[in-house]
């Protein structure tokens, strides 16, 4: 089937101006670091980009049971101010059981400049902390 030049010049259009718009205000300024965040053969891991206002994480996280809630995994990241002071968290959109998955989050920190750390966590399915780490920007 033929698509009429007027419609694909259209979708051409459109998809132009999504894929040339900028992505939650992130530019190749701002700085990227990894993360990994281990326990046995559970992890989260992956990487956090910094911007002004907030962090945009992702990544993959593991669990290798899926005997219970408490051997699933999850993602929580945290942003901090210079003072250690909660600027915003997220939990990641899924929790995984016998597998690994990918995810991603966008973090607030709805400050001048933005956040000064990262506190990942991986938790348990019930959202329990089992080990965070911290990542300065």
């Amino acid at each position: 089937m033929r698509t009429p030049l007027a419609v694909a010049g259209t979708v051409a259009l459109i998809a132009g101006t999504f894929l040339g718009a900028p992505a939650s205000a992130h530019t190749a300024d701002d700085p990227i670091s990894e993360f990994d965040v281990t326990i046995g053969n559970t992890y989260t891991r992956g990487l956090i980009s910094w911007s002004d206002r907030g962090v945009y994480v992702t990544g993959e996280h593991k669990s290798v049971s899926a005997d219970t809630l408490a051997t699933c995994r999850a993602t929580r990241a945290y942003t901090l101010d210079t003072h250690d002071g909660q600027l915003g968290d997220e939990l990641s959109p899924n929790v995984v059981c016998g597998s690994s998955l990918r995810f991603n989050m966008t973090v607030p920190a709805d400050v001048p400049g933005g956040a000064a750390v990262v506190r990942i966590c991986l938790t348990d399915g019930l959202h329990k902390p089992l080990r965070c780490e911290r990542y300065g920007r």
